[in-house]
């Protein structure tokens, strides 16, 4: 027994043994051999040039200028080498002077290390105009080495800036998610530049190098090109949208023009737009605090993020509701200029009353007593279901990253959010627009749309962001007599766009809003002055239309403009302008 024992340990031991020698000689020669591998073969990336972002007929909104960067050979911070650093750095500042001797040491600090063995970037960008001149100078020097780059630019400068957007330096957290900009250095912020930034950024090339234990390269072992077709074509018209920049009648809000059956978007300008180049290098401090402390807000994307009420441009909506919800085409009433609920009076605009009045009477002329009353005999559940369907309170689809849904209030949603019962007087004011809810201008354009169309189209910039329009059932009868006095409001003598859209070369259909300001952030209110307030206070100002009335092909134009006081005086003629100018760029052929 003993030397069966003695037999299975040396057994063991032998198998133990050979074992050993597999892993040394076979298994490990596979990791050993790839660890050679790594020692004799460099990977180098070569990034393609981001993709230029062109308008609908081929202008540039985004593209790249040329330049050089300056690199450094590393390991020069040695006592042995110094001197050599010194002389380096004396040099580049002295043929440019703005980058100091010390940011130069400072950049070259940052990236040199013992293990590095690539030339250390110390000046990211000139511009070719302004280096090629001192080239030869820098390339014909052993220790400094001369690259390529591109800078972003931005030719159109304030124009679309909220759209277009910017690129930026990568940050850890950018990297992290997208391990490409670890190579180009820039992603896309805000925009369509930062939505559309895989198209935009391409595909990383490469090329697998031997070299020798100098790092000096030997051959090109594999190599592969980076993409080319990183270009993107929107629908944006950037000369109508310099037109409308330069036209746009307030300090603050929004404007939208839109194909009314696709939901291409042809302009969309938030107010006060920004210079996109300025983010490229990184904004200063100064410049940072003060469009931060702008009161206009010109950070925020007013199209997809500025949340408003309504005011009467959702008065269609209502009246569709009332419809679909039992209220007979023939339905009337007779306005006196107020109701009366409990101890509140609900006053409409009109003080002396519009007397009676029925559908197209209370879109023509915007009668407010009408929607009170009816809002009173279906709810206000009845009413905010039937504006979901048209898009109140739902994203639109559009390709811009983090678009805000707005507030279509119910009982339900009222219960969740403030945990209180809804109340009768609420149900009347949400029927004007006003209380609880708040749209985005982006919203209204689209709901506009189906009023035009009968469909609910997706707005977008890029063909592929297209969407076949949302069939919603409707009662052909019902959205006539709408759009019957939607057309009203604009060619009807009572109407309360008539005064600026009279003898417009394309016909429209619109309805005006007031919408007022419920308060201002108390953040805000400290920092301004008395006359500020005062305008600060004062209601926004909205109009939605729809042309040419009988056509195809229809165009929704929706604006806002914030502290505008009543949306006709305030942005009518802007609106009749943009027809005109539809027509003149050959959008609109039949201007009926």
């Amino acid at each position: 027994m003993r030397l069966k024992l003695i037999f299975i340990f040396i057994l063991l031991v032998i198998i133990t043994l050979l074992a050993r020698v597999y892993f040394l000689s076979i298994k490990s020669n596979t990791y050993y051999e790839e660890l050679s591998k790594r020692n004799y073969i460099k990977k180098v990336y070569d990034v393609p040039n981001r993709g230029i972002i062109k308008d609908r007929n081929g202008k540039a909104l985004a593209m790249n200028k040329l330049g050089f960067s300056i690199n450094l050979r590393p390991h020069l911070r040695s006592y042995k080498n110094k001197k050599k650093l010194d002389k380096l750095i004396t040099l580049i500042n002295k043929h440019f002077p703005e980058y100091d001797k010390e940011f130069l040491y400072k950049e070259y600090k940052k990236s040199d290390s013992p293990y590095k063995h690539d030339f250390v970037q110390v000046v990211d960008y000139i511009p070719y105009d302004k280096f090629f001149k001192k080239y030869t100078l820098f390339n014909s020097l052993d220790d400094i080495q001369i690259k390529s780059e591109v800078k972003r630019v931005y030719p159109y400068e304030e124009n679309a800036s909220h759209i277009i957007g910017y690129v930026g330096k990568a940050s850890k957290l950018d990297i992290e998610r997208n391990p490409f900009s670890k190579h180009s250095g820039i992603i896309g912020k805000i925009g369509l530049e930062k939505y559309y930034n895989n198209k935009l950024q391409g595909e990383l090339g490469f090329k697998n190098i031997k070299v020798n234990a100098l790092n000096k390269e030997l051959e090109v072992l594999e190599e592969k090109k980076p993409s080319s077709d990183n270009d993107l074509t929107i629908s944006i018209d950037i000369e109508l949208q310099k037109y409308i920049q330069d036209n746009f009648p307030g300090k603050g809000g929004a404007v939208i023009v839109m194909d009314a059956q696709t939901g291409e978007l042809l302009t969309a300008g938030s107010f006060p737009e920004f210079d996109n180049n300025i983010f490229v290098d990184g904004i200063s401090t100064d410049e940072w605090d003060k469009m931060r402390n702008d009161f206009n807000h010109p950070f925020t994307n007013k199209l997809i993020n500025g949340k408003y009420p309504p005011g009467s441009v959702i008065k269609m909506g209502v009246a569709l509701a009332f419809l679909e919800n039992g209220i007979k085409p023939s339905y009337t009433v007779f306005d006196t200029g107020a109701i009366t609920l409990g101890k509140r009076n609900f006053r409409c605009w009109k003080t002396t009353g519009h007397g009676k009045v029925g559908f197209i009477k209370a879109i023509r002329e915007s009668c407010d007593d009408f929607f009170y009353k009816g809002s009173l005999k279906i709810g206000i559940n009845n009413i905010s279901e039937t504006l979901a369907k048209y898009g109140i309170g739902v994203k639109t689809g559009i390709d811009l990253d983090n678009e805000h849904y707005g507030t279509n209030p119910n009982k339900e949603w009222k219960q969740k959010r403030h945990n209180l019962p809804w109340y009768v007087g609420e149900t009347v004011i949400t029927s004007i627009g006003q209380g609880e809810m708040l749209t985005t201008p982006m919203q209204i354009a689209r709901y506009t749309a189906f009023l035009a169309s009968g469909k609910l189209p997706t707005p977008h910039f890029a063909k592929d962001s297209y969407v076949e329009p949302v069939e919603i059932p409707y009662d052909k009868k019902h959205l006539e007599l709408i759009r019957k006095g939607m057309y009203e409001v604009n060619n009807h003598k009572n109407g309360t766009l008539y005064r600026y859209s009279r003898n417009s070369i394309v016909t429209m259909a619109g309805k005006t809003g007031t919408a007022q300001v419920v308060a201002i952030p108390q953040s805000e209110k400290k920092r301004m002055k008395e006359s500020e307030l005062e305008y600060y206070h004062r209601s926004h100002a909205w109009i939605t239309a729809y042309g040419p009335y009988k056509a195809d092909k229809k165009y929704v134009v929706t604006v806002i403009v914030e502290h505008g006081g009543h949306g006709g005086s305030a942005a009518g003629l802007l609106v009749k302008n943009i027809y005109k100018k539809l027509y003149e760029f050959g959008y609109i052929k039949d201007p009926n």
